[in-house]
């Protein structure tokens, strides 16, 4: 038994890396412009598909599989700071009700539009992806997928602390994300800021659909909704705005989810998901690490 809880420990560790790195998505863009991104996870389909392309034509090797990533995080960034320009910055200033309901319009347009592009088209596609062998840790099992899950999830992580915590961008993001309207008067560009935080999200979820479809190698126009849900989830759960809490929700959820298949069944790992959302809600809106927030006086 004990042997079963440690495996599905670095099963859900694997599953919740993913979930992170599209929560860190939705959790920027909500704590510079408190919008919702709902078409956060048909960006991560956009990046399954961008990856998907660049295998298929030049294989599966690891040179192919950086250009992969590059190439899919390249398209993303573009995608998401075209969302923001077109559909959510002539709104910044409407109720925030129109900018959630043109969020799930643009994610509708993504999916529907993916199902009539001749190069994608409605059918799932096989993700090619490198040979799956097990790494035996005594009785315990790892794959070389989820090492590769793990290990990049954890570099992106890393990269994206640094441009928050230690660049003069990362700085003005949070900035903006404090007080818009002083930051503007302060000569920091906030559009741009807003702009080059989508491209940074985007580009997370690039990389997080590649690693989900390395993880869950078929592919189709809806495969973000799921994970892109999940993903707000864990957003909330570890509190809405706090990018630490969005990668401590990701794994905790991931976790979650893989016990459920485990010891109970697969058929309730979804709903054990969404459970922990209305939870979280009743007992703790602000979710586990809130975000700091000053008063000013």
């Amino acid at each position: 038994m004990f042997l079963i809880f440690v495996q599905q420990l670095i099963n859900g560790l694997s599953l919740g890396s993913i979930y992170a790195l599209i929560a860190l998505g939705y959790t920027m863009v909500y704590g510079i412009v408190l919008l919702i991104n709902f078409a956060h996870g048909d960006i991560l389909m956009a990046g399954a598909y961008a990856g998907y392309f660049v295998l298929t034509r030049f294989g599966v090797s690891p040179p192919s599989i950086i250009l992969a990533f590059m190439f899919s995080m390249i398209v993303c960034a573009t995608l998401g700071m075209a969302i923001e320009r077109l559909a959510y910055r002539p709104l910044r200033s409407a109720p925030r009700l129109n900018s959630l309901i043109t969020a799930i319009a643009v994610s509708l347009i993504l999916e529907n539009g993916a199902r009539v592009v001749p190069f994608i088209g409605p059918n799932p596609r096989q993700f090619p992806r490198p040979g799956t062998h097990n790494i035996d840790l005594g009785r315990i099992s790892i794959s070389n997928i989820q090492i590769i899950v793990i290990m990049v999830s954890a570099a992106l992580m890393i990269c994206l602390n640094y441009i928050v915590m230690h660049t003069k961008q990362g700085k003005a993001m949070r900035a903006v994300s404090f007080d818009m309207q002083a930051s503007s008067l302060m000569g920091i560009p906030v559009d741009r800021t807003i702009s080059f935080t989508f491209a940074l999200g985007s580009v997370l979820a690039a990389a997080g659909g590649i690693l989900f479809a390395f993880a869950y190698p078929q592919i189709s126009p809806t495969m973000g909704v799921m994970p892109g849900l999940k993903a707000f989830v864990a957003a909330v759960l570890g509190g809405i705005g706090s990018i630490p809490g969005a990668v401590l929700g990701g794994i905790v959820l991931g976790i979650a989810e893989t016990l459920t298949k485990g010891f109970v069944s697969s058929q309730y790992a979804d709903a054990v998901s969404f459970s922990i959302l209305i939870v979280i809600l009743l007992v703790k809106p602000s979710g586990i690490m809130v975000a700091q927030k000053r008063v000013k006086v």
